[in-house]
């Protein structure tokens, strides 16, 4: 969600379970607008919070003139705090994490056993490597913006250079479309779109639609689509992450999306469902 915005966007998501007080969401908008200050963003997005047991991280984005590019992660324990590799971690990272279960503990220096079991041959008394939840935080964001994080279709356009930006001629999306699955699209690297045969491909406009829809997620059934307010609001939300919101208004630019959640995925849906 847009700093600029934020108690607007957040009264929009308030029948998720996002509420903070009108103080809170004013000590986040001004400490954001700080943030895009002092690390010269060009946008800052407040991206959401994970719940741990003795404390919450709030989680914000830099955005620079690339949206697709490299984003630059911060977190707010104390006060707010660049991630340790923020921008993408890297495959070690990912996978020291993969095993980690239960509750965040809220501390980014509480250390976990790593799940990893000891490779054949490893002397019993050498200790297991420890893992920091920082790390943990920052493999669980970039997971849930992987598999959850979304945006209207025509929202952003691509250039032929490769960049991707704000598409200024986007004036939002219809009510029927807005109710439509195929209608948004994973704003992460596309994976099936690459798979798709150029037939397939001929009724696309490479401008628009250089993403994945969400009209073939697997589990099926993994997305609630909500029409509130009087047909004024289309609320999306995950159910393979419980906590993930995404609002749009129709008609208009209005769109964006927050986690408010413990940052744990429900592995267990595709037997819900």
């Amino acid at each position: 969600m847009d700093a600029e915005t934020l108690p607007y966007a957040l009264d929009l998501v308030a029948s998720s379970g996002v509420c903070l007080s009108p103080e809170k969401r004013a000590s986040l908008r001004n400490s954001l607008l700080l943030v895009r200050r002092d690390y010269r963003f060009e946008q800052v997005l407040l991206w959401g919070r994970i719940q741990g047991i003795r404390g919450a991280y709030y989680i914000a984005e830099g955005l620079g003139p690339d949206r697709a590019g490299i984003r630059s992660r911060l977190y707010r324990w104390l006060e707010w705090c660049g991630l340790e590799s923020s921008a993408t971690p890297s495959e070690e990272i990912i996978a020291m994490t993969a095993g980690l279960k239960g509750r965040f503990q809220g501390d980014p220096s509480y250390e976990y056993e790593s799940p990893e079991k000891k490779e054949e041959g490893e002397r019993p008394y050498e200790e297991e490597p420890l893992v920091k939840e920082e790390l943990r935080l920052v493999a669980t964001i970039h997971q849930i913006d992987q598999e959850v994080g979304i945006v209207p279709r025509g929202a952003y356009v691509k250039s032929p250079l490769g960049p991707v930006h704000v598409n200024r001629s986007f004036e939002g999306l219809s009510l029927t479309e807005a109710k439509k699955l195929s209608s948004y699209f994973h704003f992460t690297e596309p994976v099936k779109l690459k798979n798709k045969t150029l037939l397939e491909k001929a009724d696309l406009d490479p401008a628009i639609d250089f993403l994945d829809s969400l009209e073939h997620d697997i589990p099926k059934g993994s997305w609630s689509i909500q029409v509130e307010r009087g047909s004024r609001i289309v609320v999306l939300r995950s159910l393979l992450w419980p906590g993930l919101t995404f609002y749009h208004v129709p008609n208009t630019k209005q769109h964006g999306y927050i986690y408010f959640g413990n940052g744990e995925k429900n592995i267990d849906l595709p037997f819900m469902l």
